[in-house]
C-alpha cells in the first residue's frame, strides 16, 4: 500500500471517527432520522452542485446507479440510519468500535463470495482487531449497556459491509463527487419516508445541535465519503476497510475528549490489539501492492 492511500486512510478514518461524536450530540436536540435525512440532503444538493461545477455528469453507466443507490440505501439510510438511532441510548465511543468489526464482515464476504484470498498474516491481523473489539466491548456489556442499541449498530455494520463491496461499480467510471452527492440524495429520501414512521420528529435549537450538524454534513458528510470513494477505487474494498480498524482509537479518543466518555484501562488494551492488526493487515498487503504502487 502507498503511502498516498495510507494517508488517505488515516484521514477518512479520523474524520468518518469523529462523526460519531458529532452524532451522539446532535440526537441530544434532535430526532435522529429527521435530522440525518435533513443532513443527507443538504449535503447531496451540495455534492452534486460542486460535481457539477467540476464538469462531472450523472449520465452514469447501469451498473454505476446501481451501486450508487444501493450504497445510498445501505450506508446512509441504514448503517448511518442504525446508529444515529442507536446513540440515543449508547455512548458515540461504543458505536465506534461496533462498527469497526466491518472489516471482517467484509473480508468474510469476499473470501466467500468473491473468492478473494487473505494472506495468513492479514488473517492474524484482523482476527486480532476482532479480539480487542470484543475486549472493549466485553467490558462495556459488563457495565449495564444498552443491548437494543448494540444490535442496532450490529444490524448497522451489516449494512455497511454490503454497501462498501457494492460500491466497486460505483467507483469504476470516475465521477466521484456526483457519486457521493447522488447516493446521499438517496439516502435522504429513504430517512424522510421512514422519520414520520419510527420517531416523534422534533429539532430543540442550540449551538452545540448548530455545531454539531455543519460539522457532521460538510466532513463526515461530504469530505469523508469522497475520500471513502477513491480510497475503494485506489486500494480495493478489502483493503480499504481495514482502515475501519481505526474506529475505535479515533472513535473512543474523540468521545472521551469532547464528551467525556470514560476511557478505562481494558479500553486502552483493546485499543493497542487492535492497532497491532491493523500493522499487520497492512504488512500483509505491502508484497501483494510493491509492484502495482501509485504515486
Amino acid at each position: 500500500m502507498d503511502l498516498r492511500a495510507i494517508a488517505m486512510g488515516l484521514i477518512f478514518a479520523l474524520i468518518w471517527s469523529s462523526a460519531f461524536t458529532s452524532a451522539r450530540i446532535i440526537v441530544a436536540d434532535a430526532s435522529p432520522l429527521f435530522s440525518l435525512a435533513l443532513r443527507f440532503l443538504i449535503s447531496g444538493v451540495l455534492g452534486v452542485a460542486i460535481a457539477r461545477a467540476m464538469g462531472q455528469s450523472w449520465r452514469m453507466t447501469r451498473s454505476q446507479w446501481h451501486a450508487t443507490i444501493l450504497f445510498g440505501i445501505c450506508q446512509n439510510a441504514l448503517y448511518l440510519g442504525l446508529n444515529f438511532y442507536a446513540m440515543q441510548t449508547i455512548e458515540a465511543s461504543v458505536a465506534a468500535i461496533i462498527a469497526s468489526t466491518m472489516p471482517l464482515l467484509v473480508a468474510l464476504a469476499g473470501w466467500l463470495l468473491l473468492g478473494e484470498r487473505l494472506r495468513p498474516l492479514g488473517v492474524i491481523g484482523l482476527l486480532a482487531g476482532f479480539v480487542g473489539v470484543a475486549l472493549i466491548m466485553g467490558n462495556r456489556i459488563s457495565g449495564g449497556i444498552d443491548m437494543f442499541g448494540v444490535a442496532l449498530c450490529g444490524l448497522g455494520a451489516l449494512a455497511l459491509t454490503f454497501a462498501t463491496l457494492a460500491v466497486r461499480g460505483a467507483t469504476s467510471g470516475g465521477n466521484f463527487m456526483m457519486v457521493v452527492g447522488l447516493q446521499m440524495l438517496v439516502g435522504s429520501a429513504v430517512l424522510f419516508v421512514a422519520a414520520p414512521i419510527f420517531e416523534t420528529i422534533y429539532i430543540n435549537p442550540t449551538v452545540p445541535l448548530a455545531l454539531a450538524f455543519t460539522y457532521t454534513t460538510l466532513f463526515p458528510g461530504l469530505l469523508a465519503t469522497l475520500i471513502w470513494f477513491l480510497l475503494l477505487d485506489r486500494i480495493g474494498a478489502v483493503r480499504a476497510a481495514t482502515f475501519h480498524f481505526l474506529n475505535p482509537v479515533f472513535g473512543v479518543t474523540v468521545a472521551a475528549i469532547l464528551l467525556g466518555e470514560r476511557l478505562g484501562p481494558m479500553d486502552a488494551v483493546g485499543v493497542c490489539i487492535i492497532t497491532v492488526g491493523i500493522l499487520a493487515v497492512q504488512l500483509s498487503r505491502q508484497p501483494a501492492q510493491s509492484s502495482k504502487a501509485r504515486t
